[in-house]
């Protein structure tokens, strides 16, 4: 195993982590109901993936 010499800088380590970022998640509109829904995921509201019904949605009965 090799053994660092000399500790690392907070400049050098900082420059070395300065690519890590987090990213705004890409959002689409669902194709059945039109709401806002994450990429490759079921639509939370209707449950339609891809123009398919993945999810039954209990209807609310008032």
């Amino acid at each position: 195993m090799a053994h660092p010499k000399h500790r690392t800088s907070k400049q050098r380590k900082h420059k070395r982590r300065t690519h890590y970022k987090a990213e705004v998640p890409t959002i689409a509109l669902c194709s059945n109901c039109g709401s806002a829904v994450l990429y490759h995921r079921v639509c939370p509201e209707c449950g339609y993936y891809r123009g398919r019904l993945i999810i039954e949605k209990a209807s609310v009965e008032v």
